[in-house]
């Protein structure tokens, strides 16, 4: 797959809960091979957004393509080539690792489901513990195995929904290696975090979400030339993603 083709396509995306905006005509694109890093509060409709793409919820109106397929038109077509993993990690504590990957690859009616178990408990580095119940693993372990199990079937596109919310820092750096290996073989990996140092370790494009609108998307070097020059002068190193994002987001609350 060529690395200039677009993952996701989406154009002017709204929804409202009993009369509430959440989404206001959301527009972007991410491109195949990438991580693409949503940026919200909470409440800024980040999940809303994920839970559209990922086919669990449908849009009041706009256009969403993922992986060249219409969203509404063809929903099990676009399932069958992506992959979501929540905020909260969605193992069963009773099996094994093993037993885990091992069910999922049955599900998808995959064949040797050994095999496809043994090559991601190396991959995730996580042989020693396979046979195992799944209640004794650390956060980060856990965390390691719902990515691994969302990867059974080789899909080409990623949803990771805060992956490390309630993470320690090794947990959070253990992550970060997977998302980095992932895109380093050719998976698309859609992000969202409140974590800003977490953007801008991953992504290779950043869109922050503001009152169910994006308010600025682009490369971590674009998004640092909007940040207001009079405060650059004041400070030596670069601007973290942290300033770029507090000075965009204060600069829209004076708008208001």
């Amino acid at each position: 797959m060529m690395q200039n083709e677009t993952a996701i396509s989406v154009q002017n995306l709204t929804k409202s809960y009993k009369n509430v905006k959440v989404l206001e005509g959301v527009d972007f694109e991410v491109k195949t091979g990438t991580v693409f890093a949503l940026l919200g509060s909470n409440g800024a409709g980040k999940t809303t957004i994920v839970k559209i793409l990922t086919t669990l919820l449908k849009q009041d109106s706009g256009i969403a393509i993922v992986n060249g397929v219409d969203i509404i038109s063809n929903p099990e077509k676009v399932r069958q080539s992506i992959s979501l993993t929540g905020q909260f990690a969605a193992v069963d504590e009773i099996l094994t690792g093993r037993e885990n990957l091992i069910m999922i690859a049955r599900l998808r009616h995959l064949k040797n489901p050994h095999k496809i178990a043994d090559v991601l408990l190396n991959r995730f580095v996580l042989t020693d513990a396979a046979d195992r119940r799944v209640s004794t693993y650390s956060g980060g372990m856990r965390r390691r195995l719902d990515i691994a199990m969302s990867l059974v079937g080789k899909p080409q596109l990623i949803f990771l929904d805060e992956p490390t919310t309630g993470l320690d820092p090794e947990g959070r750096i253990e992550v970060w290696r997977i998302v980095k290996e992932l895109t380093g073989s050719g998976t698309t990996v859609f992000l969202t975090t409140q974590y800003l140092d977490e953007a801008e370790q991953l992504a290779n494009q950043i869109a922050i979400l503001f009152e169910g609108r994006i308010i600025a998307n682009g490369t971590l070097g674009e998004l640092k030339k909007l940040f207001p020059p009079a405060k650059v002068e004041y400070i030596e190193k670069e601007p973290t993603l942290e300033e770029i994002y507090l000075a965009i987001i204060g600069k829209k609350m004076e708008e208001k």
